[in-house]
């Protein structure tokens, strides 16, 4: 049995959109990523995650374009880490604009269960998933760090996806 239904093929544009970000445990990956945590172990520790279940949502987020794998060293082995895709650092508004409504509407269990969306660069709180509502620059991965009470008593910049290096002038572009 499906774990849920696909609306890919949609014609709406909210549907669709669901259908890549509206699974929870899927948010919940694109957040810890957007932290920092891309490796597999680390990521189950944090969501305290069935290894299937990671392992399911890990790969439609592959699929879907929002995240790559990038091989790290550990010890004599290489393993693959996850880290953001362009496509998945503009998925930022939407985990942002979830955060500041949950703050807004819902109670938090308790003092620590706070986060905040943060503009990096004027320091301030925002209330807008994609304008900082202090000075009105436009929020970035590289411009917004989320601070999480329970995970630092500091704002956390946030993870951006790796960027190509541009071909110097001795490189000749295939």
């Amino acid at each position: 049995m499906p774990l849920r239904s696909d609306w890919s093929a949609r014609t709406c544009s909210l549907a669709r959109g669901l259908d890549v970000l509206g699974d929870p445990w899927g948010s919940l990956v694109l957040r810890e990523i957007f932290f920092g945590n891309g490796r597999f172990d680390a990521i189950k520790q944090r969501l305290e995650v069935a290894d299937a279940v990671l392992s399911k949502r890990l790969g439609w987020l592959l699929d879907a374009g929002l995240l790559a794998h990038r091989p790290y060293q550990d010890g004599a082995r290489t393993r693959q880490e996850y880290v953001l895709t362009p496509k998945g650092e503009d998925a930022l508004p939407v985990l942002n604009a979830i955060i500041i409504w949950a703050e807004k509407h819902l109670d938090a269990p308790n003092e620590v269960s706070h986060m905040k969306v943060i503009h990096t660069d004027c320091g301030q709180a925002t209330m807008s998933a994609d304008t900082c509502t202090n000075c009105g620059a436009r929020l970035t991965a590289a411009n917004t760090s989320w601070h999480s009470f329970k995970r630092s008593e500091h704002p956390v910049p946030l993870a951006i996806a790796p960027r190509e290096a541009a071909p110097t002038e001795t490189e000749i572009p295939a």
